[in-house]
């Protein structure tokens, strides 16, 4: 019988629970069809599971189809336990995603997709409530191709068979030239191509109506095959729990050999040089039980053969992601937690007795990353975001029954540097000897910590190179901005010293680290925060307050994407902004607003010098972290500080001095390759901002030609009309006006969603919208004589610096980026509304409100729309009023039956 691991993933509510709910249905593994709303479904057996609707922790059940064994993994679909959720896949063979038809690809989706393709495993895609009939397949597979991969391929039951074989040949060249030459794919060849991850078969159906889940098990049975696996034991361990007697339960895969009761289990490798110096405690414990779980049920066995899933008591050392036998560690997970909370615990309980408990909760689940602050005296918790609270104080209780509540979240930082630099650590107290010479170079956005040797054994012995890089490994080092972890820095060992006598295991690590410590200091630091990539659809008439929104945050975003009376906004923004923003959305969108987030890494902090300020560290008072080294003359050890370890070191700058000239050589050869573009490049960095505005800004100091008409005030709210007449009042406000220039400035696309011709074009068409609304301010201007200024933002690509461009007689600018439209008019009307009479068309009431603030009149886009017809009456009127002086024209002389008889409209003519 073919045995297979298979893990079932979603976004929440797409139905992955009720799918797994009917695939134990249909297989006869459960006699009641169990549903989350009714709080009775098999594998959400936790209460709180039940009570939210949501899987909280990875479940398992075992089900059996024809001949097939499915080892089913149900795992959690909310983002704030996507942990757990990435350290099963990595004991997975296949993996089903479930996809809601209703709602297509959302924002988690899209990370499963990633995660998917980077522990590379085949995936079968089930969409899930077609019986809503919201959207048809074509444009579902449509999306699917443009957003996952081209390989997704409709295997659905009851299509034409050539049409299935012309699909799967576009797959991939081999699957082409096999259709080319018999007519037809073979089976195996479909295995194959699914097994690769070229192919991805979609099925379609309705989990709660058990529709097409049966397609699925016949697809599973069918196009899938079994892993082979060595003879040695070896296993992953993906996850630690404790049963209702408190028994701890290691949640093992069994990846080769064979695993049997009461046998000797080690985390000791071969390929692992194990010493009193190694960090890593060795163990050897015996295993008691090996349980096979289906839901909270279990039944015992003997041994296990490889491909098996199973949970064993007796060992208390595993951790989640360790390799036993044969088998390495697994990856650490990519999403990482991105909040600290405090726990604030009862009055009456101990800091230090409850410390120890959570000990256990951190081993079940290490990105909970519990910290102790011994300046503080509290425990702070690491976690993806505040839906994990509310299960924490839940789990607490049950546990320790301990009332625990959290205070509000922080952001965790981190640091980075900017350029390479050598840091040195020097540890000599009497009888004691060590120095390491470390190059730290910033690297790769999201690369982490990177670790490297280049120091050569004649100098320092590998033994000792490789004590001094465990030590590099085994710690959380710190920055010296806030405190906060480094990230994103390669770290090559380059020069070390040990003495034949006198050097221990722990005298590196004192001065490895440091090293590091003495590095950061000399280093030009920069502080990182976490970003979120989000996605925001939303109504078309909201686009212009979510775009104020972001760029409010400190957020960036593309176009927007227009779908009828809808629009997505796709960008990023940080953590520490856009937390909690899902319920503004919600309001001003009357519930219609659907905002998805998911962790983006680090970029640099918005407003480092306020963090900075706040968090308040000191990198000299941290004692647990010294920058400074100890030294030895005359048999009296004594410190030295960090910038003066240079004038005591004892291995010669030289090394290392070499080591930075080669580095930069290697870099000058390759900057010379592209000497033209980089130059550009950093010009255009280096420019500065101020003049960006002051070309803006002389938009407005620019006289545009000699005014024709005689500007006479009116009573209309944008100023200046022609009057045929002018009474001796209308006369005197003139003269004290006359030096007044006016300006109109327009928010473009606020007015393009308000105005409903315009807002129809964008749908198909948002550059000729954009056109449409130039052309007629164009018209305005020219009997208005007035300034107009229309503003585009967030239209240029990222890192724009904004533009300013001249189109027939109006200005039009494009922001740069961070900046949108109101944040610009609001500037400029600042600057000129003193001197000047300003109106500004918006219908953003909270614009209007700062725009009175600024001295200037506001105007909503229903009203420019009217002041714009009523002006073309005007000069309708005007035209049609005016004499002829004595002069015939072709149209006058022209009879009234000719222009009923041809296509031309006499005010054409």
């Amino acid at each position: 019988m073919k045995k297979l691991v298979i893990g079932i993933l979603a976004h929440v509510d797409a139905g992955k629970t009720t799918l797994a709910e009917s695939l134990l249905y249909l297989t006869g593994s459960i006699r009641k069809f169990g549903r989350v709303d009714h709080k009775n479904a098999f594998l959400d057996n936790y209460d709180l599971e039940r009570s939210r609707g949501i899987t909280i922790f990875s479940k398992q059940a075992v089900i059996s189809y024809k001949n097939l064994e499915i080892t089913l993994l149900d795992t959690p679909g909310h983002v704030d336990f996507s942990a757990e959720m990435e350290r099963t896949l990595q004991v997975l063979d296949y993996a089903i995603l479930v996809i809601s038809g209703s709602d297509g690809i959302q924002g988690h989706t899209e990370t499963l997709w990633k995660l998917l393709c980077q522990y590379k495993i085949p995936t079968f895609l089930f969409i899930n409530k077609m019986d809503l009939k919201v959207r048809d397949i074509q444009s579902l597979m449509d999306e699917f191709k443009e957003k996952l991969d081209e390989g997704c391929v409709d295997f659905s039951k009851g299509q034409d068979i050539n049409i299935l074989m012309e699909n799967l040949a576009l797959c991939h060249e081999s699957l082409l030239n096999q259709y080319i030459e018999n007519g037809s794919i073979n089976r195996n060849s479909i295995v194959e191509a699914i097994f690769e991850r070229k192919v991805f078969p979609c099925y379609f159906g309705s989990a709660l109506k058990i529709d097409g889940v049966e397609e699925l098990l016949d697809g599973l049975n069918q196009y899938t095959k079994s892993n082979k696996y060595p003879t040695d034991f070896a296993a992953k361990v993906y996850k630690i729990s404790r049963d209702e007697q408190g028994n701890r339960l290691t949640h093992m895969k069994i990846t080769g050999g064979l695993l049997k009761v009461k046998m000797e289990l080690t985390n000791k490798k071969e390929s692992r040089i194990v010493s009193d110096l190694d960090h890593k405690k060795t163990w050897e414990e015996k295993v008691d039980q090996i349980r096979i779980y289906s839901g909270s049920k279990y039944y015992t066995v003997d041994q296990l053969e490889a491909g098996t899933v199973c949970a064993v008591t007796g060992l208390s050392n595993t951790f989640p992601g360790e390799g036993l036998g044969m088998e390495e560690d697994l990856n650490i997970p990519i999403l990482k937690p991105v909040l600290t909370y405090q726990l604030i615990l009862p009055p009456e309980c101990n800091a230090f007795s409850v410390l120890s408990q959570l000990r256990q909760l951190e081993e079940e689940d290490p990105m909970l990353h519990i910290v102790w602050h011994e300046k503080l005296q509290e425990i702070h918790i690491q976690l993806m975001g505040e839906v994990q609270t509310e299960i924490l104080k839940t789990l607490i209780k049950e546990r320790f029954n301990l009332d625990v509540e959290f205070g509000p979240g922080n952001i965790l930082y981190k640091e980075t540097i900017e350029e390479a630099v050598v840091g040195v650590g020097h540890f000599e107290p009497l009888r004691h000897y060590a120095e390491v010479h470390l190059l730290l170079e910033p690297g790769e956005p999201g690369s982490g910590l990177i670790f490297d040797s280049k120091c050569s054994e004649d100098d320092l012995e590998g033994s000792w190179q490789r004590l001094i890089l465990t030590h590099l490994k085994e710690k959380e080092h710190l920055g010296i901005l806030t405190g906060s972890p480094i990230t994103d820095i390669k770290i090559t060992l380059i020069a070390g010293r040990a003495h034949l006598k006198h050097t221990e295991g722990g005298d590196f690590r004192q001065a490895t680290y440091r090293a590091i410590r003495q590095g950061l200091k000399k280093a030009k630091s920069i502080l990182l925060e976490p970003y979120y990539s989000f996605k925001l659809e939303l109504p078309t008439e909201n686009v212009g307050r979510a775009m104020t929104d972001i760029q409010r945050m400190k957020g960036s975003f593309d176009p927007p994407q227009i779908n009828g009376d809808m629009a997505l906004l796709i960008g990023n923004a940080p953590v520490a902004t856009m937390s909690g923003y899902q319920v503004e959305v919600n309001a001003y969108t009357r519930g219609r607003g659907n905002l998805f987030c998911t962790p983006a890494g680090y970029q640099p902090c918005h407003n480092f010098e306020e963090v900075i300020s706040k968090i308040d560290y000191d990198s000299e008072q941290d004692f647990d972290n010294p920058t400074g080294s100890v030294f030895c003359s005359h048999g009296e050890s004594f410190l030295v500080k960090w910038d003066q370890v240079e004038e005591y070191m004892h291995i010669e700058s030289a090394i290392w001095n070499q080591y930075l000239k080669d580095k930069a050589e290697d870099k000058a050869v390759e900057e010379d390759k592209n000497t033209e573009p980089i130059k550009n490049k950093s010009l255009s960095k280096n420019k500065d901002f101020w003049q960006e505005d002051k070309e803006l800004e002389e938009i407005f100091t620019r006289t545009y030609g000699p005014i024709k008409q005689s500007p006479v005030y009116t009573q209309s709210r944008l100023g200046y009309e022609n009057k045929k007449a002018q009474t001796k009042k209308a006369y005197i406000k003139t003269e004290a006006n006359k030096k007044l220039k006016e300006y109109l400035l327009v928010d473009g696309y606020n007015i393009i969603f308000s105005w409903d011709e315009l807002k129809e074009l964008a749908t198909e068409n948002m550059d000729a919208a954009r056109y449409r609304l130039m052309d007629i301010l164009c018209n305005y201007q020219g009997f208005k004589k007035c300034t107009v200024i229309l503003v585009f933002d967030a239209y240029k690509v990222k890192g724009g610096l904004g533009e300013v461009q001249k189109y027939k007689n109006i200005n039009v600018v494009y922001t740069k980026e961070a900046e949108t439209a109101d944040q610009y008019i609001e500037k400029v009307t600042y600057e000129i509304a003193k001197d000047n009479h300003v109106v500004v068309a918006t219908s953003d009431a909270l614009e209007q409100l700062i725009i009175l603030g600024r001295g200037a009149v506001r105007l909503s886009a229903n009203d420019l729309k009217e002041e714009i017809i009523r002006v073309n009456t005007i000069i309708r009127q005007d035209y049609m009023d005016k004499p002829s002086n004595n002069k015939a024209y072709m149209g006058e002389l022209l009879s009234e039956e000719w222009y009923k008889g041809s296509n031309i409209m006499k005010e054409d003519i």
